[in-house]
């Protein structure tokens, strides 16, 4: 795909929003983007705290309500490609039971991922559409993503992350929609205490050269398409 002159449109949480990053103009990953690819302009509707899922009882902070598939009607009509980056919310601290694949409602996290790429790929039906999971977590003093988050609200059918990147993965090949994975591909384990300090401000959210590696593996996968 050629990039230069496009407009993207960025559907996300904090870390698209940039929390962690020292200037967001300059070193935000989809501004990194912007520039390196002379792209003609980039929408950010990242919200911290979001989730794809509706969640079943309100939070502290009623804008971690917002979800992705309530906010997929604003996005800018004129974009040319829209990008999703989310689900590790959902993991962390969404209360929406996980469901199972073939539910079609937000109100769980399966159903709001069908619902999310059903919705998208029907409303901007001529623009690419491209999802990217969740990378690896792991916030100061906890364990492990390879176990459910401990958080309180979470129900006993809560899964590993690793659960809700593959359900973002499956559902997307139903839809033909490109995933790059970042659990997988993007070089970045908190686990690691090496690169949680280097990369990431705590475990979870980028500091500027983290953001420099998703810019740049967002640009290759792309560019690739």
């Amino acid at each position: 795909m050629e990039l230069k002159g496009k407009i993207i449109d960025f559907l996300g949480d904090s870390i698209t929003e940039g929390y962690g990053v020292s200037d967001k103009e300059s070193n935000r990953y989809d501004n990194i983007l912007k520039r390196e690819c002379e792209l003609k302009a980039v929408y950010n509707y990242g919200i911290g705290g979001t989730r794809l899922a509706h969640q079943t009882n309100p939070s502290e902070k009623p804008r971690h309500d917002l979800c992705f598939c309530g906010r997929a009607y604003n996005l800018e009509p004129s974009a040319d490609l829209i990008v999703v980056y989310g689900g590790v919310n959902d993991y962390l601290h969404g209360d929406a039971p996980v469901g199972q694949m073939g539910d079609r409602t937000p109100a769980t996290f399966c159903g709001a991922v069908w619902w999310l790429m059903n919705f998208l790929k029907t409303q901007y039906k001529d623009k690419p559409l491209v999802f990217m999971t969740p990378a690896r977590y792991c916030g100061k003093g906890e364990k492990s993503d390879l176990l459910p988050h401990p958080h309180p609200c979470k129900l006993p059918d809560a899964k590993p992350l690793l659960f809700y990147v593959e359900t973002i993965k499956e559902t997307a090949k139903q839809f033909d929609i490109p995933v790059l994975d970042l659990y997988h591909n993007l070089g970045i384990d908190p686990h690691n205490e090496e690169q949680r300090l280097s990369l990431t401000v705590d475990g979870l959210h980028f500091n500027d050269d983290g953001h420099k590696i998703i810019a740049a593996k967002l640009k290759e996968f792309l560019e690739a398409l």
